[in-house]
This record gives C-alpha cells, structure tokens and sequence, in this order.
C-alpha cells in the first residue's frame, strides 16, 4: 500500500492575517482534488532543485534550466531549503518537497 503525502497546508489554514484561510486558489490552501489532479497527469511534473529565497518567495531551477519562483502564503522559506531537490507540477500549482505537497504561485524570476 502506498504511503500518502503529509499535507502541511491544507484548504482550511492560517493566512498572513491569522484568520482562517478556506481560498484555494494558488498560493494558498492545496485542495484534495488539486492533489488528486497533480498525481493523475505524472508527465506534468518537472524536476527542480532550490536555488534562493527572497521576500517569502522561493526560486527554483528546472532541470531545463529554466527559474521561477514560488510563493505560498505560508511562506514556503521556512518549509524548505535551498539545494534541496524538489517536484513542481506545472498544471496543477503544487510544489512536493519530500513527502510534503504545496498549493503554489508561480512566477517566472
């Protein structure tokens, strides 16, 4: 039997404000289906690695070398850590580091 993601944020969590967070759209609560969604369409998934961290914001390096930064209300700089290897699906806005999954907002750098 597989062993499920740990979700570190879900649909239901703290915004920067300290109230309840119920959005989903990227860079805030990652959704069920969201993740259902990510692990259905595996060819979307690109391999990346850390690169930098700015102002709440992460910078990732695709194996095509391409940049662009990630940004989760939860501030995905304390989650973590540059040179370490991560997954970033393109379709579906989620960043999976480890087990952990991220809903994201991508921007290029």
């Amino acid at each position: 039997m597989s062993q499920l993601p740990e979700l570190d944020y879900t649909a239901a969590c703290a915004c920067e404000s300290g109230l309840m967070c119920a959005d989903i759209r990227p860079g805030h609560g990652l959704h069920a289906l969201q993740l259902r969604l990510a692990a259905a369409t595996p060819s979307r998934w690109q391999d990346a690695i850390i690169v930098g961290e700015r102002d709440g914001w992460i910078d990732v390096a695709t194996l095509d070398g391409s940049v662009v930064s990630l940004w989760n209300h939860g501030d995905l700089t304390e989650s973590v850590t540059a040179g370490e290897p991560v997954a970033l699906h393109t379709m579906y806005n989620v960043l999976a580091a480890g087990p952990r999954r991220f809903n994201v907002l991508a921007s290029a750098a």
